[in-house]
């Protein structure tokens, strides 16, 4: 079954999920070429982007058209910000703007953004119709509630507000990432709303990505993509013939090199982040624990090459 964002066609139903310090446009290329079909920035501010900062501008670097469709994942929680961000000329390098009402860091939820938006879903129908009002895609991805559930409220006014999208973290902010998500509440959303639902949460293998399939239009898959972009083609593997590959040793070095390469390439590489990567590339495979340690000696992207071509 083809799924469409607005105007947007994608090629399968899997998904990207933005994520910090990991989805720059090198990983995202990554992930792309293994089968995700859609996929977005990390989250920024909108005021960070309002200020030009030059970080941001890194951040929100896209990979030509090979990086496509991309959305650009924002948060705040000023709606003049919103407007005079809805105005900016760069948004039309993007496929669709994503609004993050979900994201349960402290610090997130301490500057009234990200799930602390939950609060107050009049506020997020207001932030996607001053975005929808210059004729953008707008999608939305949130959690089941703040403090307490209120996940058909704020859905049901993600799609009165127009938006194109709703994604839905099946856990509460309160839950952040420790308890099992409750899928039930995207069933029950998707019987109450007409715009697509894609479930995100515990999808890590093909088996629960098919389950979240059942229940939804699309499968958004977070962690379990860190160090594992393979995920996506064995979710497609797994759809078609009901079983997955294991993921080898060459598979995860491979992996991390050519990540490495489209970091260099596209002007990304931040050792910080790169080693982050790494780390979780360099799992479930003898000497994974000695490459870790060797990756986090690195001082520089020669290091990092020698050190691959030692394994």
């Amino acid at each position: 079954m083809a799924l469409k964002i607005g105007n947007i066609k994608l090629k399968n139903r899997l998904f990207l999920a933005p994520m910090v310090e990991v989805t720059d446009c090198a990983y995202r290329l990554l992930c792309r070429s293994e089968g995700a079909a859609m996929a977005y920035t990390e989250m920024i501010y909108v005021d960070a982007i309002l200020h030009e900062n030059s970080r941001t501008q890194g951040l929100m670097k896209i990979a030509g058209k090979k990086d496509r469709p991309v959305g650009l994942q924002v948060t705040g929680n000023n709606l003049s910000e919103f407007t005079k961000f809805s105005k900016l000329k760069i948004l039309e390098d993007y496929d669709l703007i994503d609004i993050n009402c979900g994201c349960p860091s402290s610090r997130i939820v301490g500057n009234e953004a990200g799930s602390y938006l939950l609060r107050t879903p009049d506020k997020i129908g207001d932030m996607i119709k001053v975005l929808k009002d210059t004729g953008r895609i707008v999608t939305a991805k949130i959690r089941l509630g703040f403090k307490n559930n209120n996940v058909l409220q704020v859905s049901k006014v993600v799609e009165k507000a127009g938006a194109d999208l709703l994604t839905i973290h099946a856990r509460t902010a309160d839950q952040k990432y420790t308890d099992a998500p409750d899928w039930n509440w995207i069933s029950k959303v998707k019987r109450e709303i007409g715009i697509p639902v894609v479930g995100n949460g515990g999808i890590v293998s093909g088996e629960s990505a098919s389950k979240m399939l059942d229940i939804c239009d699309g499968a958004m898959v977070a962690s379990a993509a860190i160090g594992n972009p393979f995920i996506f083609r064995e979710i497609l593997r797994y759809l078609k013939t009901g079983k997955e590959n294991e993921i080898t040793k060459k598979d995860r070095i491979d992996g991390f090199s050519e990540y490495v390469k489209l970091a260099e390439k596209n002007e990304v590489f931040e050792m910080s982040r790169v080693k982050y990567i790494g780390s979780n590339f360099f799992k479930s495979f003898e000497g994974a624990s000695q490459a870790r340690v060797n990756l986090m000696k690195c001082k520089s992207i020669k290091d990092v090459k020698e050190m691959l071509n030692s394994l």
